[in-house]
């Protein structure tokens, strides 16, 4: 693992303080909890330290806790049971990532796909379950009024922009998802993971992950188990020759290295169509072109474009930047 113990320890220490004071403070009392508790106890931190890296983080180990119906409104009674538990646990974490599949993303890609040649072949890198692939089916409310009709979630989006936002919906006559351990919301364990991704206060996620899930399970995406460099192109390929292709992402980077974000982005500008990338800034260094930023975007935070709530992301077409973004489709600026 390379580093030290000790110093895994620590680094466990610091990322679970880290989750408490900026993800899940103001936003889910039970996580904080939780989160400042981890750091006190030698026993948890122990077994966190000697998991891979990328495996110790304080979502997963949550989201396989409430899998395995552990307890987390207690933060002792958590502690105590991931110690007696650790040879249910452990296994759940080497297996699993944190595939969350948050639908209201599409209310952020919106305003990017509508301006955009159709009809639209979508394929998603990272794509979970693939709700994301759907932009032509839900709902949107940017302000007064909501876009679109049928079943699926209105995704309620504050809208900051110069700009009015869309008045139409894309035309989607393709779908098709990337990702190395795509689930199937069909699959009541698939989707009953998704569901323990949300976080326990967030009931009105729960209920659009529900809706958005109904809406794929009607017509489910083609989805491919793969590496977003190596099997990218073949996916591709399949795409309508009369279509719009249409690669994006959003949050996914986080979970490669540098060299293979490079890679990939290397890559998937040769393709015929469009990119789209929705990510944290700081995991765009090297991606974007040399000053697509904004100075200072690529520090370890990203400037909030508002006073208050979440950091935000950059949205992406083509690598030039068109607009600031909230992580779960909160809001576009």
């Amino acid at each position: 693992m390379g580093e030290p113990r000790a110093d895994r320890r620590r680094m466990v220490e610091e990322e679970y303080l880290a989750f408490a004071n900026g993800q899940a403070a103001g936003v889910s009392p039970t996580y904080e909890a939780l989160a400042r508790a981890v750091p006190t106890d030698d026993r948890v931190c122990g077994l966190l330290a000697d998991l891979p890296g990328g495996k110790q983080q304080p979502n997963l180990l949550f989201g396989v806790t409430r899998l395995l119906g552990g307890p987390v409104t207690d933060p002792a009674a958590f502690l105590g049971w991931v110690v007696e538990h650790w040879t249910e646990v452990r296994p759940e974490l080497l297996a699993r990532s944190t595939q969350t599949n948050e639908a209201g993303r599409c209310a952020t890609l919106l305003p990017v796909l509508t301006g955009l040649p159709g009809p639209l072949a979508l394929l998603e890198v990272g794509a979970s379950a693939g709700l994301c692939l759907y932009p032509d089916r839900y709902r949107y409310q940017y302000g007064d009024g909501v876009l679109g009709d049928g079943d699926g979630p209105v995704l309620d989006c504050a809208w900051g922009r110069p700009e009015p936002p869309p008045t139409r919906r894309p035309e989607v006559v393709w779908r098709a998802g990337l990702d190395l351990h795509p689930l199937d919301v069909t699959e009541p364990a698939d989707l009953h993971w998704l569901e323990c991704l949300v976080w326990p206060e967030q009931d009105a996620r729960r209920e659009r992950l529900r809706r958005a899930a109904s809406v794929a399970a009607a017509e489910p995406p083609v989805l491919v188990t793969g590496d977003l460099v190596d099997d990218l192109a073949e996916l591709a390929a399949r795409a309508p020759s009369d279509a719009t292709l249409v690669v994006f992402h959003t949050a996914v980077l986080g979970y490669v290295d540098q060299a293979t974000r490079r890679r990939f982005a290397d890559l998937v500008q040769t393709l015929p169509g469009h990119w789209i990338a929705n990510e944290h800034p700081s995991l765009l260094d090297g991606v974007l072109p040399p000053g697509a930023l904004p100075p200072g975007a690529l520090g370890r935070l990203a400037p909030r474009p508002r006073a208050d709530g979440p950091e935000a992301f950059v949205t992406a077409l083509d690598g030039i930047p068109v607009g600031w973004a909230g992580p779960h489709g909160q809001f576009c600026e």
